[in-house]
């Protein structure tokens, strides 16, 4: 059995793609995709007439509404190729607008809902800033699930779990990169990596909490560099995976062991938190490597948004 499959028995596997075309190889559950893999995956030729076809059809239609619409396409798409869920997002320039971010990923879930997608088979998309956070919650009261994104810290997952979102993307990759230039020639590649990347004691963190609680909010690792932080984190409630390292994963037959164990969540000795606005902020603000990893994908994803819009306009 490859480590792919293996880590099938444990974990769910989720695509982490806009490129639907390569999904049937791996046999995915799920599906995640944001501003950056659809902007990478319609300028691919095979994709370019979702675009057109989308602006054609929509010319006239306010930009915010076409590119909703794009996306909306790619998610119906994708969701052809898998059995579960696709998660999709809302513009990450709505980040810290809780009622324009609830707005919007009602009307994501009205547009898929038009193409006969039921609500059940999406998750909106949100930054888990507090105002995300909030939409969010105000999404799951109406029956919407969530996936709250760019999520580096655990007062971010604990504050999701107050929400009751169904879903959280910890970001695993992203925090390794950050502690890795931090350190410099300091860093210590073979002593910071497997269950000592500071990405997956990060997931391990969270998932102990929300397993020893009862939380019902899943956890999906996301965000990879290498198969060593995947195979860490086998045993998670969801995997959100590229195809390049799905591929290496189905290219090895090493053996996969579980490593992160709900039984084992629930022996721990763990201490009950919570977090209102103000210390939220607070607990954010004293963790460096969360504030800045927050603020830098949030732009990145704005940046992307930019491009995917002129792409739209000048279509």
């Amino acid at each position: 059995m490859n480590q792919l499959d293996a880590l099938k028995q444990f974990t769910t596997v989720v695509a982490d793609t806009g490129d639907f075309r390569q999904l049937a190889q791996y046999h995915p559950q799920d599906a995640t995709t944001n501003p950056s893999l659809i902007l990478k995956a319609v300028q691919k030729p095979e994709y370019a007439h979702l675009l057109q076809e989308t602006v054609q059809r929509f010319r006239g239609r306010p930009i915010d509404e076409t590119m909703d619409r794009l996306i909306v396409r790619f998610g119906t798409e994708i969701l052809q190729h898998i059995p579960g869920r696709v998660s999709t997002e809302v513009d990450a320039r709505l980040s810290f607008d809780t009622e324009a971010s609830f707005s919007r990923g009602e009307r994501l879930i009205e547009l898929y809902q038009a193409e006969g997608v039921p609500v059940e088979r999406v998750l909106i998309k949100v930054a888990s800033t507090w105002e995300g956070i909030q939409a969010a919650a105000k999404l799951q009261q109406r029956g919407i699930n969530t996936n709250l994104t760019l999520l580096f810290s655990f007062c971010q997952a604990v504050a999701c779990a107050q929400a009751k979102v169904q879903l959280i993307s910890p970001f695993v990759g992203r925090i390794y990169d950050w502690y890795k230039k931090s350190a410099g020639a300091a860093w210590n590649e073979s002593a910071s990596s497997g269950a000592n990347d500071p990405g997956v004691q990060s997931v391990r963190q969270i998932y102990e909490y929300y397993k020893h609680f009862g939380i019902a909010t899943e956890v999906m690792g996301a965000s990879f560099r290498n198969t060593g932080q995947i195979l860490a984190l086998a045993g998670c409630d969801l995997l959100t995976i590229s195809p390049e390292l799905m591929a290496e994963l189905q290219k090895s037959d090493a053996p996969v062991r579980r490593a992160l164990d709900p039984a084992q969540a629930k022996a721990r000795e763990i201490q009950r938190v919570q977090y209102d606005e103000r210390q939220f902020r607070w607990a954010l603000n004293e963790d460096a490597m969360a504030t800045e990893k927050l603020a830098e994908g949030i732009r990145a994803f704005g940046v992307d948004a930019v491009k995917l819009e002129k792409l739209v306009q000048a279509a």
